[in-house]
């Protein structure tokens, strides 16, 4: 999954430990996120999409490159 994550925060010029702690997570979480080695779960997500007054699919979006698992999956 795609996000915009690096973005949002840089325009507030937050580092990641910020970020972090607004979340209470790792700044290592955020840092894997970014670089779009974890795929955060709901309430993180939503967190997120509090944190910087956004919906989640404002910040995330599925990455059109990678086919859908199951050949009924919406497109």
């Amino acid at each position: 999954m795609r996000n915009r994550l690096r973005t949002l925060r840089a325009e507030r010029r937050w580092s990641q430990a910020d970020l972090a702690d607004r979340c209470q997570v790792s700044r290592q979480t955020i840092n894997a996120i970014e670089t779009e080695r974890y795929d955060p779960g709901l309430p993180l997500a939503f967190t997120l999409a509090d944190i910087f007054n956004l919906t989640i699919e404002e910040i995330f979006f599925p990455d059109r490159s990678e086919g859908p698992t199951d050949p009924g999956t919406r497109r």
